[in-house]
């Protein structure tokens, strides 16, 4: 059980590096908010898999549902692709 755990939060990690990368390197700005949604959502899978839930209920509504909210209306008010 605990080498699955362990594999788990290798697996999630690399998904979250992945999602960080693509975030920065994304020239659209929505898309990049979405990322940096999936990189939230891979640190709260590995904080709930390191068996600390009272860090993920806090988590998950503000890194995956406040922040790209709050994002996504500064997007709006602003241009949606990042100019370069």
């Amino acid at each position: 059980m605990e080498v699955l755990a362990l594999t788990l939060m290798a697996i999630v990690a690399l998904l979250s590096t992945l999602a960080t990368y693509l975030a920065i390197t994304e020239r659209d700005l929505l898309t990049a908010v979405i990322y940096s949604a999936l990189q939230s959502t891979a640190y709260a899978i590995i904080f709930y898999l390191l068996m600390a839930p009272d860090i993920v209920l806090v988590y998950i509504p503000v890194a995956v549902g406040l922040y790209p909210a709050v994002f996504i209306v500064l997007i709006k008010k602003s241009e949606r692709y990042e100019g370069g």
